[in-house]
């Protein structure tokens, strides 16, 4: 799979770009601040319709254009597709092969995308939702149905939550309304438990090789999911479903006292240990890049065990963040089998050869040069 061409127009400092890649290494060369990372961001938009940086839409838009556009042609599965997404004060639209897709879920897949920018050395010490939005994203991927039961959930969610302070807030309850919501999130929230579960076990299978490999074998690494229920991770759907209810039914008085749900994948974690320690708290910074990266590099693994084929790799301004020893692994590992963007201030502190055969573009103001 890969990335033909890409036009995007009226979108964030560009009037209008259009570009020819190479079907393996594209390097965009530029100081900052002059729309390197837009650019990258462009492409992860083609693939998942939103942004990894801002989730309102309009800032998308070029200042003072009514619209935004993005366009590629991809090749995917011996054949070239047409994708598009626009954006407009009326919403945001994205086709496939030429025709609207009216659900999200019926769109993403059709371009997969792996990103590796800064932020993403903080997956491991960060915060749980960006660990929980790591999952989402490259589970949404291969499984888009993921993605119609994931909406759904936060869509109850914060039915529920409206009501639970509806709730608290009341010397008279009727519990009703309350009873209903619980069911219908129970319905969506186990689904996407098992299927958190069913992909972090894939996960595993490639990534502690891959930190095995990185560490130059020093290093075991251990990838705990850790849900708000007491359940294990080969636990059937129907087992997740009967737990979640008595689950709920414990703690549905302190909910409706806190007047919030506390429970649910929602609330869920990932927890990271090297040679027994957790890593998050007691880790060097190298052993939670090298995590980090690991996961990375798994991801790209499990998405062409999954869909048959290598995603699209975006590394925004991380190689200079990587070591010599951590940044040469990377490169191995990609070299000749996936599609790859970089983007970076200066190529002299990277000596690859993957990059001596890498496709050259120089950005300035918005600007090709």
């Amino acid at each position: 799979m890969h990335i033909e061409n890409i036009t995007i127009e009226q979108y964030r400092n560009y009037d209008s770009l259009s570009l020819e890649f190479d079907h393996q290494i594209n390097v965009m060369i530029g100081e900052n601040a002059q729309g390197k990372t837009n650019l990258m961001e462009a492409i992860y938009v083609l693939a998942f319709t939103k942004s990894h940086r801002t989730s309102k839409d309009k800032e998308l838009i070029k200042w003072d254009s009514e619209y935004g556009k993005i366009k590629g042609n991809i090749f995917k599965r011996n054949r070239t597709f047409p994708l598009e997404v626009i954006f407009s004060g009326k919403g945001k639209k994205a086709k496939f092969n030429h025709i609207e897709q009216k659900r999200l879920s019926d769109y993403i897949g059709s371009l997969n995308v792996v990103m590796f920018a800064p932020e993403d050395l903080n997956l491991v010490k960060g915060s749980p939702q960006e660990r929980r939005k790591f999952i989402d994203m490259e589970l949404g991927q291969v499984q888009p149905v993921y993605i119609y039961h994931l909406g759904q959930y936060q869509k109850i969610l914060k039915q529920r939550n409206a009501l639970l302070k509806d709730l608290q807030r009341q010397s008279k309850q009727d519990r009703t309304m309350l009873h209903i919501l619980t069911e219908q999130l129970i319905e969506h929230g186990s689904i996407v438990l098992t299927r958190r579960l069913q992909f972090l076990q894939k996960l595993r299978e490639w990534a502690i090789p891959i930190h095995h490999g990185i560490s130059r074998g020093l290093e075991e690494l251990t990838i705990n999911y850790e849900p708000t229920i007491d359940v294990s991770e080969d636990a059937d759907l129907e087992t997740i479903i009967e737990i979640y209810k008595a689950h709920f039914t414990s703690i549905e008085d302190r909910e409706v006292e806190r007047g919030t749900t506390l429970a649910g994948p929602h609330r869920d974690d990932l927890m990271f240990e090297v040679n027994g320690r957790n890593v998050q708290t007691y880790g060097s910074q190298g052993q939670q890049r090298t995590t980090a990266l690991s996961l990375k590099l798994a991801e790209i693994e499990l998405i062409e065990q999954e869909v048959g084929e290598y995603p699209v790799l975006l590394l925004d301004d991380v190689l200079s963040e990587l070591d010599d020893h951590r940044q040469s692994h990377l490169l191995n590992t990609i070299q000749g089998k996936v599609q790859t963007f970089v983007t970076t201030t200066s190529v002299d502190g990277i000596h690859h050869d993957t990059l001596k055969q890498a496709k050259m573009f120089n950005i300035h103001n918005g600007c090709l040069k």
